[in-house]
């Protein structure tokens, strides 16, 4: 993993009101912690930060602050809901051979056998690396699996340094049968039944008006016995 030097601001104003400021100067307002020492408030040029984090959300930075070079990671990054600018970004501060633990994105490879369905239940692998050696994703691959079969966190190549940092028998991606035609439309009515209105108090008076009256009307026609 390549390092990112970016130029870290110093700010002495906090709130909303100076948040909202620093944003609309292009900068992010960021807050590092970590080691012990109290929180450093920081504001970091929205552009260069957002292009490191959309390659990687791990992504190490070189905070050139005025006391001198941090290393950093990102850890909790919030964006617009709509607009998904950057908001705000809190950072924890790590040292050369730092062992920190970090999710890390699944890609899968290769293509599934004839027939069969990919679930991927797990998107991310937690693991434990070296701070400054934190792989950007890993990859697993799918080729020839088939229905039945399953791929576990245990089951991941890891590349060397890295080590898994959750349940080991956590299903990352399941295999399934390709369903038929016949169950497929028996699933779309299931569905489409589920989505149906619950009939209100006045069509349910109604209906059993109307089977009050077809029985009363069918009783009324019965022969009586002489």
């Amino acid at each position: 993993m390549s390092e990112v030097r970016i130029v870290a601001e110093s700010r002495t104003e906090f709130g909303k009101g100076p948040a909202r400021r620093t944003r609309a100067a292009g900068k992010v307002p960021a807050v590092l912690y970590g080691h012990g020492d109290k929180p450093r408030h920081f504001a970091l040029p929205g552009h260069e930060l957002a292009q490191a984090l959309r390659h990687d959300a791990n992504q190490l930075f070189t905070l050139q602050t005025e006391d001198g070079d941090q290393l950093a990671l990102a850890k909790v990054v919030v964006r617009d809901p709509i607009k998904r600018t950057l908001e705000h970004i809190d950072l924890v501060a790590v040292r050369k051979g730092e062992r920190v633990t970090v999710e890390l994105p699944i890609t899968l490879t290769g293509k599934q056998g004839p027939d069969t369905m990919v679930e991927q239940q797990t998107m991310t692998l937690t693991v434990e690396a070296d701070a400054t050696a934190l792989p950007d994703h890993l990859e697993v691959s799918i080729e020839g699996k088939t229905a039945g079969k399953h791929i576990s966190a245990k089951d991941v190549p890891l590349p060397a340094g890295t080590t898994l940092a959750q349940d080991p028998e956590h299903v990352i991606v399941q295999f399934l049968g390709q369903p038929s035609a016949e169950e497929i439309e028996a699933e779309l009515d299931a569905a489409a039944a589920e989505l149906a209105p619950e009939p209100t108090e006045e069509e349910v008076a109604a209906e059993a008006e109307a089977a009050d009256a077809a029985e009363a009307e069918a009783g009324g026609d019965a022969p009586t016995e002489a």
